[in-house]
């Protein structure tokens, strides 16, 4: 902070990051919880109908719709583990000049990323639950990986003429 930075902004700076570290843990935190309910809940075979939504067990041993699942799993562990710090790396670099919006959409791919990375450590794959039919299964951090992109874009949009985010005065 120089001489020149005005409390209100350094404020702002110390609340987004503490915000970008709560959203990572929590939604890291819930989307484990997910994981291995689905994996005691849906295992034998168990689906549960919801409708236009089942939940009905898989595995992925690749990434994004199976793609490299005949990489050898140290390969895809380390590469999504290094894509996951490089992400992480530049939300927290980039989480003092951005839009709430853009802090919480970062938070939420971190913490989908962390989330996957972490269920792979257990036996290569990451556990996939969400079934559509029409769409490959998915879990619930592949769902903040969405959403986080979509709050990340919606920020971009937002962006003010001049480049720079306008915040929000309160």
């Amino acid at each position: 902070m120089s001489a020149a930075d005005p409390p209100a902004a350094a404020a702002r700076r110390r609340h987004h990051r503490l915000l970008l570290l709560f959203v990572v843990f929590a939604l890291t935190a819930v989307a484990l919880i997910a994981d291995l309910l689905a994996r005691q809940q849906l295992s034998g075979g168990n689906g549960v109908d919801l409708g236009v939504l089942q939940l009905r067990l898989a595995y992925n041993s690749g990434v994004a719709f199976s793609v490299g699942d005949q990489l050898p799993a140290p390969v895809i562990l380390a590469v999504t583990g290094a894509v996951t710090v490089g992400i992480a790396v530049f939300a927290w670099r980039s989480a003092p000049i951005s839009r709430t919006i853009q802090v919480v959409g970062l938070a939420a791919i971190v913490a989908g990323a962390t989330a996957n990375v972490i269920d792979r450590i257990h036996d290569a794959k990451v556990t996939d639950y969400f079934h559509t039919g029409w769409w490959p299964t998915f879990n619930l951090a592949d769902t903040y990986i969405t959403c986080g992109v979509v709050l990340v874009i919606a920020a971009a949009l937002l962006e003010s003429p001049t480049g720079t985010a306008e915040e929000d005065p309160r």
